[in-house]
């Protein structure tokens, strides 16, 4: 399992610990990840995902996982997300 956000995208990063005499030695600084069961509303069912504390707010600020994947990049989106954004789609258009 990657350490990489489903949703964002983001994933770890490197830098320095750097001690109180100066000396650098190289780290890394991973993504807040969580294992979530977010609620998608036009497909009437909960939908697994691995992604970060960030990403989680985001979902809770746009309206919705549903609202989310509509204006998320497909570059971004992980496999799973990317089939999940489709069915919505596919079950929106039915609806309409």
């Amino acid at each position: 399992m990657s350490r990489r956000c489903e949703l964002t995208g983001k994933g770890p990063m490197t830098g320095n610990n750097v001690s109180h005499a100066n000396n650098k030695t190289r780290r890394r600084f991973l993504p807040n990840l969580n294992d979530v069961t977010l609620q998608s509303e036009t497909l009437g069912r909960g939908v697994k995902l691995r992604i970060s504390a960030a990403a989680l707010r985001s979902v809770d600020h746009r309206g919705g996982l549903d609202a989310f994947l509509a204006k998320a990049k497909d570059e971004e989106l992980s496999d799973a997300a990317l089939k999940v954004k489709k069915e919505i789609a596919k079950a929106q258009a039915a609806q309409a």
